[in-house]
């Protein structure tokens, strides 16, 4: 149990080692093996030359492809609209029973939940003393 924390095994502290004295040579780099060649500039895969700051992007009408970014973005705004009637309608459709009775858990409060249960419980210990009371006979 003594041996545990010896420090006759560990390894020294740095701070315990001689230190170098001011001036002298630096440490040798741990690996002088030769280098790859750092890779080539490549040409950006963009043609515009940029934008710079202050100005106003460019136009639907100014742009070459113009017609069909408008197309585009119609098409876009179609697609949500559509998905969007499609939730409300979903949101507003008849359930049957159980998903009216999942409408009505979504509705209570915490307090209307909590005397609830509280109810079961106090139902649940009437009939339990109620059983007992008649088993004792």
């Amino acid at each position: 149990m003594g041996n545990l924390c010896s420090t006759s095994k560990n390894e020294a502290e740095p701070s315990s080692r001689p230190g170098r004295v001011l001036g002298s040579a630096a440490n040798p780099p741990p690996n002088a093996a030769p280098r790859a060649p750092l890779p080539t500039k490549s040409k950006a895969p963009f043609k515009s030359p940029g934008r710079t700051l202050g100005e106003t992007a460019p136009e639907v009408s100014k742009h070459p492809d113009g017609e069909l970014l408008r197309i585009c973005l119609m098409t876009r705004l179609a697609d949500w609209t559509m998905a969007k009637k499609r939730a409300e309608s979903a949101a507003s459709a008849q359930k049957g029973k159980l998903g009216s009775k999942l409408a009505a858990q979504k509705a209570q409060t915490q307090a209307q939940t909590l005397t609830e249960v509280s109810r079961e419980q106090t139902a649940a210990r009437h009939m339990d003393e109620s059983s007992k009371a008649r088993n004792w006979n």
